[in-house]
């Protein structure tokens, strides 16, 4: 398990990953290449990997996304120290707050 900021990546099992996913809605690479896990939303820093991977969406409440790593990388931001992934598949989960009547993502 790791984490950064308000994102946790949690390492998971391929015999867990569900056969149905489809590319995260609005999945992109910056300027840099690297793939964007969470933007912030008032500094515009970015948690993001850098190497070769794919980021996927689970059907399910507040859209929990799955990361594939084919060959490792590394979640970087601009305020935290760097973080080695080994090559498998990833949970990337975003701190939540509630908020009377509902739940949502943590804005950055």
């Amino acid at each position: 398990m790791y984490r950064q900021g308000d994102v946790l990546i949690v390492s998971l099992d391929e015999s867990a990953v569900p056969a149905h996913l489809a590319d995260a809605p609005g999945e992109r690479r910056d300027a840099r290449g690297r793939l964007v896990l969470a933007l912030g939303e008032v500094t515009g820093h970015a948690h993001a990997v850098q190497g070769p991977g794919r980021l996927l969406r689970e059907a399910g409440p507040l859209d929990p996304m799955l990361l594939h790593l084919p060959e490792g990388g590394r979640v970087v931001h601009e305020e935290h120290a760097a973080i080695p992934l080994p090559k498998g598949w990833y949970r990337v989960v975003r701190q939540r707050e509630y908020v009377p009547g509902s739940v949502r993502i943590v804005a950055d």
